[in-house]
């Protein structure tokens, strides 16, 4: 789900009017129509979602040796270093066992001491021809086998020696104890030892260094990505907020009631202390804003190719209009400011901003007609699977000329951000004129949420714009193209060419067009 935080602004009033302009019997002989105002106002999109607290680095401690636990040195909730005594196993059996090994060490060593000097004396035997040869190679052979009965004595004893050491159990880590398992008296079993992986007596964790483990529903996923900034809130400090970045987007995705989620990970900075493992969190994942910018109800927009239909369900005379200038409207307002400033784009989070950036709202600023044309044929191709994003991207840039596509300025407003610029897409509003008639005025359509979006061409702040409803659009298509093709001889499209939908969405996941 997205929130918009708006700053600022007041909200736009739906008010009725009456087309025309006049006397009171004019206003009643026309339709009635919806109209909504333009405002100024921030445009803030986020991602939510909720997960739970829980440590990034989490150990559990248990035992190699089994045994009685005569004492523990730890308890829930105390903070230990590395290496620091956490308990202590019985070692009677272990120690038991490092004496008889101890033993067998020093018995080894002697024995290879004798077999060294009796081969020592054979071979002085041998070479005076005193002794045979094969008693010789007996000689030999004890001193090899002792050889051997020492090597095993002296593992024997380091593994003996091992397992002394493994009946005191020290911290793996610097952390807090987050959980005990078991108390003095208590029989374990070794984790080395035993098929069931051996008794866990705690459960430690480094608590300066938290993070967040949430679902995001997949819609939002085209607009994450690693480094990109978010805050956290849990229940326990309503008034607080925590900041965090996205360490980590899982590939794997998650169902959960037939709805397709992906693990994203939010890392925190919990120096402070005040997160604990567990916590409900409340993540909200900044994707990218628009400051100081002019807003429109998405109910109030209508595609480039619908302006005909659009057209008609409001009374207009299509017939004199120049439905041709729609389809270029992209190349030709991209880079066009508005009367009142075209404010300022942001992306936040690493420099990401958050979604698929191309173009830009100054992606068409002092290009030609003919190039403006063909920025957007290649729009067109690339929406219908004709060329590919990178193809896109690559023939845009070559045709910017020097200078242009880099960051938007932030003009007529307060502006703030890094100015990035965001991908914008063509559409249209229909602007209620001082006579009570509506005009068609191309746009190029930026962020947006569920409510509002961000609109930028011929409209200032205040503007009346006619809401054309979804029923009646879809009532004058038809009709609409039937009368294109009869004025054109029977051409399919009165626009000469395809004219890109909108692709799939605003970037700020609002109303798809």
């Amino acid at each position: 789900m997205r929130s918009v935080h708006r700053l600022g602004v007041a909200l736009a009033a739906v008010v009725v009017v009456a087309a025309g302009c006049g006397g009171d019997q004019q206003a009643e002989a026309g339709p009635t129509r919806l109209t909504v105002q333009v405002r100024r106002g921030n445009l803030i999109i986020r991602a939510e979602a909720t997960g739970t607290v829980e440590p990034v680095r989490r150990v559990e401690v248990k035992s190699k040796a089994s045994g009685e636990i005569l004492r523990l040195h730890a308890d829930v909730g105390d903070r230990v270093s590395r290496g620091a005594l956490l308990a202590e196993i019985d070692p009677r059996d272990v120690q038991n066992n490092f004496n008889q090994v101890q033993a067998d060490l020093e018995v080894a060593r002697a024995r290879m001491e004798i077999s060294e000097d009796q081969l020592e004396r054979s071979r002085q035997l041998l070479e005076a021809q005193v002794i045979t040869q094969q008693e010789h190679e007996n000689a030999r052979l004890d001193y090899t086998n002792a050889q051997a009965s020492l090597v095993r004595a002296e593992t024997n004893f380091n593994l003996s020696e091992l397992q002394l050491m493994d009946v005191r159990i020290t911290a793996p880590m610097d952390g807090t104890i987050i959980q005990k398992n078991v108390e003095e008296g208590v029989v374990i079993q070794s984790a080395s030892q035993n098929v069931s992986g051996g008794t866990a007596l705690f459960l430690m964790a480094d608590l300066g260094e938290m993070q967040v483990r949430t679902l995001v529903d997949e819609t939002d996923m085209g607009m994450l990505r690693a480094g990109m900034t978010a805050d956290v809130g849990v229940e326990a400090f309503p008034d607080e907020t925590f900041p965090g970045v996205i360490q980590k987007i899982e590939p794997q995705a998650v169902v959960e009631q037939n709805v397709t989620m992906f693990p994203v990970i939010v890392t925190l900075d919990n120096r402070s202390g005040l997160l604990r493992p567990g916590m409900n969190a409340e993540v909200e994942i900044f994707i990218a804003e628009a400051r100081d910018v002019l807003l429109v109800p998405n109910n109030a927009i209508v595609k480039a190719e619908d302006v005909g239909p659009a057209a008609m369900a409001l009374g207009l005379d299509v017939e004199n209009m120049d439905l041709t200038a729609f389809a270029q409207a992209g190349g030709r307002v991209a880079g066009a400011a508005t009367r009142g400033g075209t404010g300022g784009f942001a992306g936040r989070g690493g420099g990401t901003g958050g979604g698929r950036r191309e173009g830009g709202a100054g992606a068409g600023a002092n290009l030609d007609p003919a190039a403006l044309a063909r920025m957007q044929e290649m729009r067109a191709q690339a929406q219908s699977g004709g060329i590919s994003q990178d193809s896109l991207r690559a023939a845009m840039q070559a045709m910017r000329p020097a200078g242009a596509g880099g960051p938007a300025a932030t003009a007529g407003g307060t502006g703030e951000g890094t100015g990035q610029a965001v991908e914008t897409r063509p559409g249209a509003v229909f602007v209620l004129g001082s006579d009570g008639v509506p005009r068609a005025v191309p746009i190029q359509i930026g962020l947006g949420d569920w409510d509002n979006t961000q609109v930028i061409g011929d409209v200032q702040e205040g503007d009346l714009l006619v809401i054309v409803g979804a029923a009646q659009l879809q009532a004058q298509q038809q009709a609409f193209l039937d009368q294109m093709r009869e004025r054109m001889g029977g051409a399919s499209n009165p626009f000469g060419g395809g004219v890109p939908s909108g692709g799939r969405g605003m970037p700020g996941g609002g109303r798809r067009f």
